[in-house]
């Protein structure tokens, strides 16, 4: 078999380079200390600062670090927290909801998901087939007009938003206060109450609506009340309660506490910063007050194991 050129040239240069001579024999290679089972982080430990405010807030605090980043559990729990909130911005309440569960429809002027994020100012009048309906179908004159809404949560909504409306409704009839027509509204912002309110004649605007999540919680509710609502009422003008869901205020504790509210203002005739809560502290426990609530407890979406 001929060898090509280019092959004969390689063997010549190697044996110039010394190739054919003997490799002398290797030296014992070192040994290498096996490396230890975790190098980071160092055994994990909470200040006595860090443990001590936890106890006040769902917070994280002294998570500690891997070099100058995160520990991977704290890292996936952040994500997974993110995309709970980002699902529940993403979702969009179906068109058909609010009538398959017999609610009163209505809609606000935004005519898509993406200007409702960008167009708030749209969010909080109704549109004109919406103010027909109002008019049409919705009782007048009562005391407490509710309202169910998607806001910035259609999770929330569709999840414990209609516990949240029949205890709201059935602890106010309770107390004598006569409720108007069950409305839901889509693409909602919480000033949409004031239009809502002013057609219909209530004394008392309440509207229930998704809130804008936090991290890994994408399923709480609001509840935004005023008295005598009309459009150009300012926050000033309302009160509110956040945090509506299983983990922190329940729907039937809320709807209890939302109704002692709204009777409060159709006794003092006034909402807001000028409404005086302070001799309704049974029933509305730290709400009443100024001082701090216990937290509500933070539930880890991912674990890690060792």
């Amino acid at each position: 078999m001929t060898t090509s050129r280019t092959r004969a040239l390689i063997a010549a240069l190697r044996h110039q380079l010394g190739a054919d001579d003997p490799l002398p024999p290797a030296p014992p290679l070192p040994k290498v200390e096996p490396p230890p089972v975790r190098v980071f982080p160092t055994q994990r430990s909470q200040s006595r600062y860090a443990k001590a405010a936890s106890a006040h807030t769902t917070a994280l605090l002294g998570i500690g670090h891997v070099g100058t980043r995160y520990a991977t559990d704290v890292v996936l729990q952040f994500q997974a927290e993110l995309a709970v909130a980002h699902e529940a911005v993403a979702a969009e309440l179906p068109d058909g909801w609010a009538a398959d569960n017999g609610l009163l429809a209505l809609r606000s002027r935004v005519t898509e998901h993406r200007e409702f994020l960008l167009r708030p100012d749209l969010g909080r009048r109704l549109d004109d087939a919406s103010l027909a309906r109002l008019r049409a179908e919705a009782q007048r004159g009562v005391d407490v007009q509710p309202i169910l809404a998607d806001g910035l949560s259609a999770v929330a909504c569709m999840g414990s938003g209609l516990a949240l409306l029949a205890s709201f409704t059935r602890e106010c009839e309770g107390r004598g206060l006569t409720v108007g027509t069950p409305l839901c509204a889509k693409f909602a912002r919480v000033w949409l109450a004031d239009e809502i309110g002013a057609v219909v004649g209530a004394r008392v605007a309440a509207i229930l609506l998704g809130e804008r999540p936090g991290l890994g919680t994408g399923d709480g509710l609001s509840a935004y009340l005023v008295y005598d609502p009309k459009v150009g009422r300012t926050d000033g003008d309302r009160n509110m309660m956040s945090n509506i869901h299983a983990r922190g205020t329940p729907p039937e504790q809320a709807g209890r506490r939302l109704a002692v509210l709204a009777q409060a203002m159709l006794l003092q005739r006034t909402s807001g910063v000028a409404l005086d809560l302070s001799s309704l502290a049974s029933d509305l426990g730290e709400a009443a007050g100024t001082g701090y609530r216990a937290p509500q407890q933070r539930v880890r979406l991912v674990e890690v194991g060792s």
